[in-house]
Order: C-alpha cells, then sequence, then structure tokens
C-alpha cells in the first residue's frame, strides 16, 4: 500500500515489461494537492455492491476539509442521486458526505434524452423500481417490463439495472418487446460488469444490453462512461461551485481501464487507476498494452 505509479515513463520493479510505468512514492494524498476537483468513480473505487470501502467517507471528508471540489461520477442508475447520497454517501451519525448535487449517474443524461426524444407516455424498463426515477424525472410513465400487458404500447426501453427482474422471464418479454415495436433502447448504464466485492465482479446492466443488441442486432443508445457527455455534465455541475475550474485542475479517479480512465482521457483530464475494483494489480500491465489505455497515474487505492 502507499505506492503510486505515473503510468507515462518507464517500468517498476516487479512489474515486468509493463508499458511506461515508473514507481513514485507519492501517496494518493499527496498525488492530490495536484489538483482543486476530483471526480471519484464509484463502484471499485468509494464502493462494491456490498457497500463503501472502510475509511472512504473519513478519506473524501479530509480531502473537502482541504478544500477540494469531491464529485461522484457513475454509470450506476439503478437509484437517484438523493438516494445514494442519504444511503450510500452518509456516515454512521446520518451526516451526508457527498451531497446529490455532487452525484453524476449516467442516469441523468438517459432522462435528458427522454424528455427531448419520448416527451410523452409509457416507458418500459428492466431494473428495480428505484431505477424507475429516471424515467418519473423525465415526465414520462415507467413501466417494468414484468407488467406489460397486450393493450399498453410503451413509447421505448430503457436498461437501468442488473437487479429487480427475473434475467429468463423479463429478458425474453424485452426482447420480443423490441423485436415487435419500433422503439429506442435506451441503455443508462454502459458498465459490462462491477465490483461485487474483493477480487469478484457481477454482470452489470450494460453486459444484458450487448446481448441483446446481438440477439436483435440493433444498436442501442448509451449513456455513461467512456463518453465525454457524462464528465462535460459534471464539468459544468463543478464549474458551478468553482467557476474559474479549468481541465488541468481535476483529477479522474476510477478502477476501469475502458470506462473511467479512457473517457477520463478523452476528455482531456488527468486520470488515476485504482487497483481496489475490477483491474486486479497483477492485471493491470498487461490490459494497459492490449488495450492501449494508460492512465497518467496508477495507486493503489484512495486510502494509501
Amino acid at each position: 500500500m502507499g505506492e503510486k505509479t505515473d503510468a507515462t515513463q518507464g517500468s517498476p520493479a516487479g512489474w515486468h515489461q509493463a508499458i511506461f510505468v515508473t514507481s513514485m512514492s507519492t501517496s494518493f494524498e499527496e498525488l492530490t494537492d495536484s489538483y482543486s476537483c476530483i471526480f471519484f468513480d464509484a463502484f471499485g473505487v468509494l464502493k462494491s455492491s456490498a457497500g463503501v470501502y472502510p475509511g472512504v467517507l473519513d478519506r473524501v471528508q479530509e480531502l473537502r476539509e482541504r478544500g477540494k471540489e469531491i464529485f461522484v461520477v457513475t454509470n450506476d442508475a439503478s437509484k437517484s442521486p438523493a438516494q445514494m447520497a442519504q444511503g450510500a454517501y452518509s456516515n454512521a451519525a446520518g451526516e451526508v458526505i457527498i451531497e446529490e448535487e455532487r452525484i453524476i449517474t449516467s442516469g441523468l443524461l438517459a432522462t435528458e434524452y427522454l424528455r427531448s426524444k419520448v416527451r410523452s407516455g409509457y416507458v418500459a424498463f428492466l431494473g428495480k423500481d428505484e431505477s424507475a426515477y429516471y424515467i418519473e424525472r423525465a415526465g414520462l410513465k415507467p413501466l417494468h417490463v414484468a407488467a406489460l400487458v397486450p393493450e399498453v404500447h410503451p413509447k421505448a426501453l430503457v436498461l437501468l439495472d442488473d437487479e429487480g427482474f427475473d434475467w429468463s422471464r423479463d429478458l425474453n418479454a424485452a426482447l420480443n418487446l423490441v423485436r415487435q415495436h419500433n422503439m429506442p433502447v435506451v441503455v443508462a448504464n454502459t458498465d459490462i460488469t462491477y465490483p461485487s466485492k474483493r477480487n469478484e465482479v457481477g454482470i452489470a446492466i450494460g453486459g444484458i444490453a450487448q446481448l441483446l443488441q446481438v440477439a436483435l442486432g440493433h444498436q442501442f443508445t448509451q449513456f455513461g462512461k467512456p463518453d465525454p457527455m457524462i464528465f462535460n455534465y459534471a464539468f459544468e455541475r463543478a464549474k458551478e461551485k468553482k467557476p474559474e475550474l479549468t481541465k488541468r485542475d481535476i483529477l479522474m479517479v476510477g478502477d476501469t481501464l475502458t470506462t473511467d480512465i479512457h473517457g477520463g482521457n478523452k476528455f482531456g483530464v488527468d486520470t488515476a487507476l485504482v487497483l481496489s475494483g475490477v483491474t486486479l494489480p497483477h492485471e493491470a500491465p498487461a490490459l494497459m498494452r492490449s488495450k492501449g489505455i494508460v492512465p497518467t497515474y496508477i495507486c493503489d487505492d484512495i486510502l494509501s
């Protein structure tokens, strides 16, 4: 713990033939001295499906006390930012450490799309009941795929979360709904997997979306990292707090090369890959070589 690497130069001991990675002694805490705003991914950085990692809220509180602007930029569309703030990002005393206005979810982008493209009527969805927030927020009527009836014709299908439905029954219902009706299909979370606990992952709704796309031969409308749109959304929200903010002031911290790091790199901010989520330490060098995605830094986690 405590080793941080700059992934733009050389190769550290123990990382045989890693691409341009040099060990540095600077801790994550010291790394943050160079940035006034930090975008954190949620799963694999701050939490897993089992809950927030121990010590994370204390670290976030300490960063905020040092004057850092903190935002969560997540592909999680399973519940509203308010529910996330009151749940995962509140301490044992009930104090909210990361407020809802600092939580930028891919579901918010799906809401904007629905507002402009669908406008009225029913929208079918896959996910937990809480995830229907993003449909209701657009002024539309959510209808769970399990509740489909012949006399109701949804205007769109939204894939929100990997829980809250029967995979066999409801995936087949969603498949046939799209086959039988010409409608947009919106994916509000592009993640293929997510950390379920340390060193284990589960299949996310983005993985389910890929299955349905192959089965249908369709291309869905997708929102979330690595698309720069979500980073721009977060950037504009951050500038409301600090109008003089530039991209040079921002560090994106994530656990996944293809979403967090690739997206941050494309948006033009510095990136830090942490090894506390889906990217395991022994896999990181080979993944960077094979995918050609190189973070600015590599850290064990945000606590070291």
